[in-house]
């Protein structure tokens, strides 16, 4: 059984359709990469996959149960929503990091917020803090951040940001990890640290969706690869048949403009 199946999804804005019938499943522990030109919906299909957008169309599963189907009125309701995102962890290309916490409050934030909803909080609240501080703490000694927990996010490079984003991310402990361009705003040097990282959790079988524009990143670390245009999957596959011998004129062009792909 999948651990996520993503069935015809499709959003607009306005009059303008970016996703125009995106299906595709994964298993658990495979790596799924998206690429394609800025523009062809890849970040909109993240955004739909987190629930940062609704989707107009489709339908999304994660181990078998459906919890998103857009033709079902409640799929749209606030609670339902917030749950639905508990499956799914987004790391973005800016970090998103609260400059006013260390990076261990950073870390730790969602998960004392959600702790606060269960019925005994009032009653373990000293023990369940411990249990989240500790779980983060060995997250981002992880992430090669043991002695960086209680600096402030400009107290840190840029890849080391990234790596506080990746373990907030996985502190939720989500059933798929998403990136969206996890490399963009940094340097090459740092780029390196920061694709290390993902390439020991995809190692580790963690499950994960990663939009990138590395295209020799995507073809190594990958168990499939995807490749949008104009907001439909072009051409999916085994990331070497994708990206070394592409089957689709469209994919070949785009690919073209990628000398590091080799």
């Amino acid at each position: 059984m999948p651990i996520l199946e993503v069935k015809d999804i499709r959003k607009s804005f306005g009059s303008t359709e970016v996703l125009k019938g995106i299906s595709f499943s994964l298993e658990k522990g495979q790596v799924v990469s998206v690429i394609g030109s800025s523009g062809s919906g890849k970040t909109t299909l993240l955004r739909c996959l987190n629930f940062l957008e609704t989707p107009d169309g489709g339908s999304i599963a994660v181990n078998g149960e459906t919890i998103f189907d857009a033709a079902d009125p409640a799929a749209r309701r606030e609670a339902d929503i917030r749950r639905n995102r508990l499956h799914f962890g987004l790391v973005f290309q800016s970090f998103n990091l609260f400059p006013q916490y260390t990076a261990l409050e950073n870390v730790t934030l969602a998960r004392k917020m959600l702790a606060k909803e269960e019925a005994d909080y009032r009653d373990r609240k000293k023990e369940l803090f411990a249990a989240i501080e500790d779980d983060a703490r060995r997250l981002l000694a992880r992430m090669g951040l043991a002695d960086r927990m209680d600096n402030y996010p400009h107290q840190l490079s840029g890849g080391q940001q990234q790596r506080v984003a990746i373990a907030r991310a996985l502190a939720l402990r989500p059933d798929i990890l998403c990136f969206d361009e996890p490399t963009s705003a940094l340097d090459p040097e740092l780029t390196q640290e920061v694709l290390r990282v993902i390439r020991q959790l995809a190692d580790d079988e963690t499950t994960m969706v990663i939009v990138t524009h590395e295209m020799a990143f995507a073809r190594d670390v990958s168990s499939r690869v995807i490749f949008m245009d104009g907001g439909v999957v072009v051409e999916e596959g085994d990331p070497h048949q994708v990206i070394d011998a592409p089957t689709q004129e469209r994919t070949r062009r785009f690919l073209e403009g990628y000398s590091g792909k080799y």
